[in-house]
Formats: structure tokens, sequence, C-alpha cells
């Protein structure tokens, strides 16, 4: 095993998918959410690979596979996993990432590879004290915060 995020990490994709997918239904059954086709469809899109979608990277998808092609089909989607902690939106990229922990509490920080454009979600919750407590020293208050890095992942730097 290894300290990198998942998505640097050599794994096996589809389980990750298919643990992430049985975790997302388990938490909408746990919450009493309706995991439509349509929103079911939209994570397992974000789940094929690690890199952020633009919804209409998505809706092009459920497109394809009958569910029309409105963009509030996608965005509807998408604002449902996001506000149910089944995605995040990833605001560098304006596009959207499956989450790794989903029914956990945590503050992630993204690290997004200029190379392969492979998005990892990391924990941050240093990061996020860290801000918490600058943001006290001059009495704002933090709402929401989203933190993100781009460099290069280690196989895009141990190929240059």
């Amino acid at each position: 095993m290894t300290n990198q995020p998942i998505a640097f990490a050599e794994h096996d994709h589809s389980a990750c998918c298919g643990d992430m997918m049985r975790r997302a239904e388990a938490l909408a059954q746990d919450k009493g959410l309706r995991l439509t086709p349509v929103r079911k469809r939209t994570l397992e899109i974000l789940l094929e690979s690690h890199h952020a979608l633009g919804a209409y990277d998505v809706l092009n998808r459920l497109a394809a596979d009958g569910f029309g092609n409105q963009p509030p089909v996608a965005y509807r989607a998408l604002d449902f996993l996001v506000e149910n902690g089944l995605a995040h939106r990833i605001q560098r990229l304006n596009a959207f990432a499956a989450c790794m922990h989903p029914g956990q509490p945590h503050r992630p920080v993204f690290f997004i590879c200029t190379g392969c454009d492979t998005v990892a979600e990391a924990p941050g919750t240093g990061v996020g004290a860290a801000i918490a407590t600058a943001a006290e020293t001059v009495g704002f208050a933090v709402e929401r915060m989203n933190i993100e890095a781009v460099g290069l992942c280690p196989a895009c730097r141990e190929a240059a």
C-alpha cells in the first residue's frame, strides 16, 4: 500500500469504482436519498477515471446513454451529488470529480496534474485548520473552502 492518493497509486480501478458505488448507494439509503437512474449514471461516469469532468462532458455521456441532452439533466444530477457528499466541484477546472470518501466528514485537498489531468483527493485537515486559524485572526468566518494544488503527479514527474 502507498501513501499516495488512490488516483496516483497503482490500483484495481474496477474494484475502486465498485466500492465507491456500493458506498454511495449505502449512504443514499441511510440518508433516505433517491439515487435515481440519471444520478447513479452520473456518478458512474465520474468514477470511470480519476479525472474531473465538465458538466457538458457528463451531459454528452448521459445523452449517449439515453438520458436526454438538455443541460439541466446533468446540472441537477451533479448538484445532487455535490450537495450529498458524493462528488466535489473542482473550481479551477470548472469540473466535477467523484468523492473518494463518501459519507465521511472530511476537508479534501485536490491535486491536479497538469501532465495527465488526473485529479487526486487527499486529506486536507491540516491545511483547512491553518486557513481557519488565519481567518480567525482577522475576524473572518469561513463558510466554504476548496483547496486545490496544481503540479505533476509521480508518474508525470518520473516521465519528465
